[in-house]
């Protein structure tokens, strides 16, 4: 009975930790707006170096200074903060949060 209830214990603890392997931990940065096209952002790093693309979740929650925007609203130079999740095998950009840039 016992060695039974070892194995058990021993699969589940393998499944719970395999699962967990699976799961995509969100990762944010962030940069400044260089560029927005159809379904992407070009941003880079808060230095202004370092650019780079993302494609952008059909869902993404996108803001402008705390209320809802479109990606089309975001500005070149703008600051923002992007928050990045791996869907289907894709990493994406599933948060943006943007502020105006400084005048």
């Amino acid at each position: 009975m016992v060695h039974r209830m070892l194995a058990i214990f021993v699969v589940a603890l393998a499944l719970s930790v395999g699962a967990g392997g699976c799961r995509s931990a969100a990762t944010t940065h962030e940069g400044k707006v260089v560029e927005v096209g159809a379904g992407t952002l070009s941003m880079t790093d808060p230095t202004g170096a370092n650019q780079h693309t993302h494609n952008v979740a059909s869902d993404a929650l996108i803001t402008c200074d705390g209320k809802p925007c479109g990606l089309n609203d975001l500005k070149t130079g703008d600051p923002i903060t992007v928050t990045t999740a791996t869907q289907g095998g894709l990493t994406l950009a599933t948060k943006i949060e943007a502020r105006k840039a400084a005048s």
